[in-house]
């Protein structure tokens, strides 16, 4: 086996799907006998205790991200990893950087975990709407580009002019046994596990992109017709406005905002229909962890990765973006329809670490 290590390079691990997708690839590689280097512009996140011990992380000790290039470079030059695999823009556009500048000789992989076009127009601040003029300059110069959905290739190409055929798709290595195991937890809160109403879940940042105002206001449509009650786990900038639409619409009763939970899948497992309400997406990890967990689904159909996963509404219910009348009825009709578990389960499955990586290794060329 080559002893050169293939490196990993994250801003950090705080908990975002692109960072676990990362950490899973990782992990998986080590437990197959695979030399890892975790590189990170700082050590620190949510994720850092996922980190198998036999990854090796290495801290660049950098205060911002663009910080870390020339630490990255000298890391580079007395590792000389295999392969240097990337996440996110910023990591892939100093990655691709790094290989320039670096006297050591190595392959460079971007991963593009998010719908570009949907990106840049969604930008808010004004040196971040550069971003599409730099990935059009650079990303064209990585060895190989790798998009989690065929949305995010197409975005990608259209963004950035790169030819279709050189973009690899590779959807997101999603179930892990961990999800089993920890969907088997038990969940303590009173206000979950005694309610005797149906449970609509959702779960992500709080933020623009994961649209829960338009869940809210799904959800209010859905008490008009029957008993529910909502629960969104995650944390984020839009709190204090979901709260005051909460409040607006008389739902203090019926809807939970309980942050961040080291365990959602307990609370998938559970709940009577899971509910992914986003504007835009890269893949959709999370409706692939529900779906794992065996819970009906109903996604809006955003670009990219909900019509993928869900195989144009097979598998779960596809409705247009931030129609809340349509929502509703989709969340109505699924509490009146009988789950089949072992369905969503094996559709589940088709996104395991290990399939995944299996894809990943083959596309570098690498054998265990």
């Amino acid at each position: 086996m080559n002893s050169r290590p293939i490196a990993f390079f994250l801003s950090e691990l705080y908990g975002g799907g692109a960072q676990r997708v990362i950490v899973n690839l990782a992990n998986e590689f080590v437990k197959r006998g695979l030399i890892v280097d975790l590189v990170l512009a700082k050590a620190e996140g949510d994720y850092l205790s996922k980190v198998d011990p036999k990854v090796r992380i290495i801290d660049l000790k950098a205060s911002k991200l663009v910080l870390s290039f020339f630490p990255l470079v000298n890391y580079l030059n007395q590792n000389q990893p295999q392969w240097l695999i990337s996440g996110l823009s910023g990591a892939n556009l100093l990655a691709i950087g790094g290989k320039y500048f670096a006297k050591a000789k190595f392959k460079t992989m971007i991963t593009i975990h998010n719908n570009l076009s949907q990106e840049a127009q969604n930008q808010i601040y004004q040196r971040r709407k550069l971003l599409p003029y730099l990935q059009r300059l650079c990303y064209s110069q990585s060895d190989s580009i790798v998009a989690v959905s065929q949305g995010v290739a197409d975005s990608l190409a259209k963004i950035t002019s790169i030819s279709p055929q050189r973009i690899t798709v590779i959807y997101n290595p999603v179930v892990t046994p961990e999800i089993n195991h920890m969907a088997q937890k038990p969940i303590t809160e009173d206000w979950f596990i005694n309610s005797e109403t149906p449970i609509v879940l959702g779960v992500g940042r709080l933020n623009q992109q994961k649209d829960f105002a338009n869940l809210i206001k799904a959800f209010a449509i859905v008490r008009q017709k029957q008993p529910a009650k909502l629960v969104i786990l995650g944390e984020g900038e839009e709190r204090p406005q979901l709260e005051a639409l909460v409040t607006e619409l008389g739902l203090e009763n019926h809807v939970v905002l309980p942050g961040f939970v080291e365990n959602p899948y307990a609370y998938m497992a559970q709940a009577n229909v899971f509910v992914l309400s986003s504007a835009w997406e890269g893949f959709g990890n999370v409706l692939v962890e529900a779906m794992a967990c065996g819970t009906p689904v109903v996604s809006t159909n955003c670009p990219s990765g909900p019509e993928e996963i869900l195989e144009g509404g097979n598998y779960g219910k596809l409705v247009p973006v931030k129609d809340s009348v349509a929502l509703a009825e989709a969340i109505i009709a699924s509490l009146a329809t009988p789950c089949d578990s072992r369905k969503l389960r094996s559709r589940a499955d088709q996104y395991s670490v290990e399939k995944i990586s299996d894809q990943y290794l083959n596309l570098i060329n690498i054998h265990e």
